[in-house]
């Protein structure tokens, strides 16, 4: 009995996403895993990637299927599946902001809309409409604020 509670004592929770042991940590709303309780230095607009929490609230489906009130695993999710395009979908289920990742996403290649430039990842397109993805060339970005 003595030992178990020494092993309770000594256990120090880190973050699943950077591993951090010295932040102030909470558990995700979605699935309970420990995370940096970082969202409050988010600065708005910045677009910046540096919030354990946001990235993982805003840029996976664990979160997504848990804010839409959807039941059972979001892996196998069929509502979820059906509320975004493959690439964003395969993006957000096997992204570095996961804790647990999609098995066997699907394949896709994406091609600018503006020009011919075509990838496999949705990295690679920084803008996105409902026209289609735009790529980061100076000319596609031109093209996506002249909409």
């Amino acid at each position: 009995m003595h030992r178990n509670h020494q092993k309770e004592k000594l256990f120090k929770p880190w973050c699943g996403l950077c591993g951090s042991t010295e932040k102030r940590l909470t558990k995700t709303e979605c699935c309970q895993n420990w995370i940096c309780d970082d969202a409050h230095t988010y600065q708005v607009f910045s677009y910046a990637n540096n919030s354990c929490y946001r990235n993982h609230d805003c840029y996976t489906l664990c979160a997504a299927h848990y804010h839409e009130g959807h039941t059972g695993r979001w892996q196998d999710c069929q509502q979820c599946r059906d509320s975004f395009d493959v690439p964003y979908y395969t993006y957000c289920g096997t992204n570095k902001y996961n804790f647990d990742v999609l098995n066997n996403p699907e394949k896709y290649t994406i091609s600018c809309t503006h020009c011919d430039f075509r990838s496999h990842s949705i990295e690679d397109f920084p803008y996105q409409t409902s026209k289609g993805y735009y790529c980061g060339k100076k000319k596609c970005q031109h093209a996506f604020a002249r909409q």
